[in-house]
């Protein structure tokens, strides 16, 4: 009899996908709900909401670098992994952060002037962003790409502002402490230390956290009541489904908030920092910009919400995508913001690591970065996507290297996915689709051991890819899809289907083991992905036959018809 994946392995794998109901709060205090799980159908509501991943919005004071592009291609990966599952009307939102010091310095130093420096590094960012060039560049399913410097952001910004000063959670004070221009923020005493820049040997105070110069600054401005919002940030670290993502980045944040929370210093003078939003009724007075972009979420979610449809827009957001260095913001400030509006809180932030190069940090502000144009001219879209999800640390940073990406390159796509099926089209000799129709008839005799075996690790692996992205670990789940073609790369040989005269189910599972991560592939690599499909002749015209729900052993006995041999991955045009 022909092997099928058993039916309970389909009702195992519908329950792999979670969602949590929006934040709410009691009367009396303002609590925190804990939310629940749900599973990939739910009871019929009358709004559904989309699941809603963003990527941070990007300083236009300089030209991305591939740390950009990391943080992109993981928060592409989890929108077009929705997709997969049939959600299809998932939302990604990027963009770029337009106002601060830094871009009013930038533009000084360029001469020119603030909103047309902007409008020319914005256009940087877009050129392998925006919908328009997806082909060309990173290929994003971005659905939005945001500006600061937009009308609609502008009022929702200052909207919020007046919201929080109603409440009572803002007020004015003076404030001294170290301010760092590049990093947009104050440090407290303990967060600077002596440091001697190493180009000149001069002496200067830097931040501990990130290492970038600070001066003294004494100011009176608007002040956020951060320190009201200690115990309820506790509560969200420490609800039983992870509010961060890896929990060591939880366990960092935690310590930082139960030892103790000042006030934030939300404005600045607006004779020091005229370039942002302005306070509302108060023009000496400029609105910080991390306030004015942490906004830039809700304001692609169309806050300020009309009256009663507060429940029917895609706001909260699923999962913000941010580097290590900007979890204070998103994990402290951010939800502290939206409780004290009784808005939904994010349900997930995942933070990843930093890309260095020679184990030290990629920056824009040292020139040690990797132009995300060049690195996929020269290695190819999908090349560079799989080679930063297959490598990119989450927990830890991760080192660049061209020949790290060669090496790869060569491994895993030529000699693992490309060998594998230019093998199995060849062995196949333009009968893979009879050869897969007689391995599921009744005809043939009994599997062998190893057959059994590898037809199992077949059935596994889809549930095992959806855990690790349910997980928000993007790099375990491709790492499983790449042990399966590593795996059948070692079944096919031992099995040596071309010396047997009855290779059909040696054939049928090799195929299977490529049509299966193909599928799984899509949101990794979509571009190969698709040649992929294409090249097994898995029908395009039935669009269910690529969604993840078709990633089950035998589920699809019409492809292989008149196939033809194809070359997956070229050689690299320049290998070192």
């Amino acid at each position: 009899m022909a092997f099928r994946a058993p039916l309970s392995t389909l009702s195992r794998v519908t329950r792999l996908v979670n969602a949590q109901r929006p934040w709410k709060c009691s009367a009396c205090r303002h609590r925190l709900s804990i939310p629940h799980r749900r599973g990939f159908t739910t009871t019929p509501e009358k709004f559904k909401k989309p699941y809603y991943v963003t990527t941070p919005i990007f300083y236009v004071n300089a030209a991305p670098h591939v740390g950009h592009l990391y943080t992109m291609v993981i928060a592409d990966i989890l929108k077009r992994w929705q997709v997969l599952l049939g959600n299809n009307d998932a939302q990604l939102l990027t963009g770029t952060d337009e106002h601060g010091m830094k871009i009013q310095q930038a533009a000084l130093e360029a001469g020119m002037d603030t909103q047309a420096f902007c409008d020319m590094n914005c256009r940087t960012f877009e050129a392998y962003i925006d919908q328009q060039a997806l082909a060309k560049a990173a290929n994003l399913d971005n659905d939005h790409f945001i500006r600061t410097t937009d009308a609609a952001h502008r009022e929702a910004v200052q909207y919020f502002w007046e919201m929080l000063n109603h409440r009572g959670y803002i007020y004015t004070s003076k404030h001294e402490g170290w301010y760092s221009v590049s990093d947009e923020t104050f440090y407290p005493e303990s967060g600077v230390q002596n440091s001697l820049d190493p180009s000149t040997g001069r002496k200067r105070m830097v931040s501990v956290e990130t290492g970038k110069e600070v001066e003294w600054s004494s100011e009176t401005n608007y002040h956020f009541r951060l320190s009201a919002f200690k115990d309820r940030l506790l509560e969200l670290y420490n609800r039983p489904d992870s509010f961060i993502t890896p929990s060591k980045y939880a366990t960092n944040v935690i310590k930082s908030v139960e030892s103790g929370l000042q006030d934030l210093s939300i404005s600045r003078p607006a004779e020091r920092l005229t370039w942002g939003i302005p306070v509302p009724g108060d023009d000496t007075q400029t609105i910080y910009v991390w306030l004015d972009a942490l906004v830039n979420y809700l304001t692609r979610a169309g806050y300020p919400f009309p009256p009663g449809q507060e429940n029917s827009s895609m706001w909260p957001v699923d999962v913000h995508v941010v580097g290590k260095d900007i979890v204070r913001f998103h994990c402290v400030y951010w939800p502290a913001f939206l409780m004290a509006l009784d808005l939904p809180l994010p349900r997930n932030v995942l933070v990843h690591g930093h890309w260095t190069m020679n184990r030290e940090k990629m920056s824009k502000s040292t020139g040690n970065v990797v132009n995300p144009f060049f690195a996929i001219d020269r290695f190819g879209v999908d090349g560079m996507r799989f080679f930063l999800a297959y490598q990119g640390g989450l927990a830890d940073d991760a080192d660049y290297d061209n020949s790290f990406i060669i090496r790869d390159y060569k491994k895993w796509l030529q000699g693992g996915i490309g060998n594998l099926a230019h093998r199995t089209i060849g062995c196949a000799k333009g009968k893979l689709g009879s050869y897969i129709r007689d391995a599921t008839s009744d005809k043939l005799g009994a599997t062998t051991a190893a057959d059994r075996e590898h037809q199992a690790m077949l059935v596994l692996s889809p549930m095992k890819v959806a855990e690790h992205m349910t997980g928000l670990n993007p790099r375990a789940a491709l790492q499983e899809i790449m042990s399966v073609v590593e795996k059948t790369n070692k079944y096919f040989h031992a099995a040596e289907p071309w010396k047997t005269p009855n290779p059909e189910w040696t054939l049928f599972n090799v195929a299977e083991s490529l049509r299966i991560a193909a599928i799984l592939l899509q949101p990794f690599m979509p571009g190969k992905s698709q040649e992929l499909l294409e090249l097994l002749r898995v029908d395009i015209s039935n669009p269910t036959k690529r969604t993840f729900a078709a990633a089950i052993y035998g589920s699809d006995m019409e492809y292989g018809e008149g196939i033809r041999k194809g070359i997956l991955f070229p050689p690299l045009l320049t290998e070192e």
